[in-house]
C-alpha cells in the first residue's frame, strides 16, 4: 500500500516488509515525516515484520485540512484507526515518537482491542505530562507550545531561509545534521509548516479527559535523559497511568530524536517487546 483514505483525505504511507508479517504501525512526530523511521524499519522488516509508517494528517499533501479544529486528537486517532483497517490486521503493534507517541497513547486508550502492544517514544502518558506542568519545570520547557498558539508569528520565525531555521533549531536540540536538514527542507513545502503547527493549535479544542485514562495495553515506554523538551518528572510518573504490563527504558546520553539518533537501540527494544507479546 502506498496510500490510504479516510473520508476525503488521502494519506501517504510507507509499507515495508513481508505482506503477511505481523503489522507494526509507526507514527512520526513534529516536525518530521515517515522517513524518520527508516533506520528502525530496516531492522524490523529484516525480522519479518510488516511496517506501516504514514505521513500523518497535515504531513501528507492530500490530507492537509486548513482549520485547526481538524487537528484535534479525536481526528488523529481516527486516522490511525483507518490505517489499521486498511492494513487488514486484526491487531497491530503501535509505535509513536514525539507527537506520534501522544497519538499512540490516545489510540491505545480508545481502541485497545486493536492494539497488541503500544510503544510510545519520548512523550510520556498525557496525564503525567499535564500534571508535570504544575509539579516540575515542564511548563517552562514547553514554552514553544504557548508560542505555537499565536497566529502567523511561528511560521514567520521558522520559515525563513527555506527551512534552514527549522534545521538549526533541530540541530541545537540534539538532532543529527543530516536529519535536521532533511526535516527542515520538508517543512519548507507550501502549507506544511502551518499544518504541523496546527497540531499544537488544536490542543485547546481537544478534550483532555479523552486521553488521560489508564492504558491497559502492554506498554513499552522509551525516554532519553538528554531530552530538553520532555523532563524526568512526567517520564518517571508515567507508570502510574498504565494498568497493563509496563516496561520503562531510559536511553542515557541520548537526545529527544531517538529514532534518528539511536535506531538500533530502539529497534532492539521493540523486537524484544514484540517477541514477548505476539500480535
Amino acid at each position: 500500500m502506498e496510500q490510504y483514505r479516510r473520508d476525503d483525505l488521502v494519506f501517504d504511507v510507507r509499507d515495508a516488509g513481508p505482506p503477511d508479517g505481523p503489522v507494526v504501525v509507526l507514527l512520526h512526530g513534529f516536525p518530521q515525516h515517515n522517513d524518520s523511521w527508516d533506520g528502525v524499519i530496516d531492522r524490523l522488516t529484516a525480522q519479518g515484520f510488516r511496517c506501516l509508517a504514514p505521513n500523518q494528517r497535515g504531513y501528507s499533501s492530500g490530507a492537509r485540512p486548513a482549520r485547526r479544529r481538524d487537528y484535534r486528537m479525536t481526528e488523529l486517532v481516527a486516522d490511525v484507526g483507518a490505517l489499521i483497517d486498511a492494513s487488514g490486521a486484526r491487531r497491530v503493534h503501535l509505535v509513536g515518537h514525539d507527537w506520534g507517541a501522544a497519538v499512540a497513547w490516545a489510540v491505545a486508550a480508545a481502541m485497545p482491542e486493536r492494539i497488541a502492544t503500544v510503544s510510545p517514544v519520548s512523550v510520556p502518558h498525557p496525564a503525567a505530562f499535564l500534571k508535570s506542568f504544575v509539579t516540575s519545570r515542564q511548563g517552562l520547557a514547553s514554552w514553544y507550545m504557548y508560542l505555537f498558539q499565536l497566529p502567523r508569528l511561528p511560521e514567520w520565525l521558522l520559515s525563513r531561509r527555506r527551512g534552514a531555521v527549522v534545521a538549526e533549531v533541530l540541530r541545537r536540540g540534539g538532532q543529527t545534521p543530516a536529519a535536521a536538514q532533511r526535516d527542515g527542507q520538508a517543512m519548507s513545502e507550501p502549507g506544511a509548516l502551518t499544518a504541523a503547527i496546527n497540531w499544537y493549535r488544536a490542543l485547546p479544542l481537544s478534550n483532555p479527559r479523552a486521553s488521560t485514562g489508564k492504558v491497559a495495553v502492554p506498554t513499552l515506554y522509551v525516554w532519553s535523559d538528554r531530552d530538553i523538551a520532555l523532563l524526568p518528572k512526567a517520564a518517571h510518573d508515567t507508570a502510574r497511568y498504565v494498568s497493563g504490563e509496563y516496561r520503562f527504558e531510559i536511553l542515557h546520553g541520548v537526545s529527544h530524536w531517538i529514532p534518528d539518533v539511536e535506531p538500533d537501540k530502539l529497534a532492539d527494544l521493540l523486537l524484544d517487546w514484540f517477541a514477548a507479546h505476539p500480535a
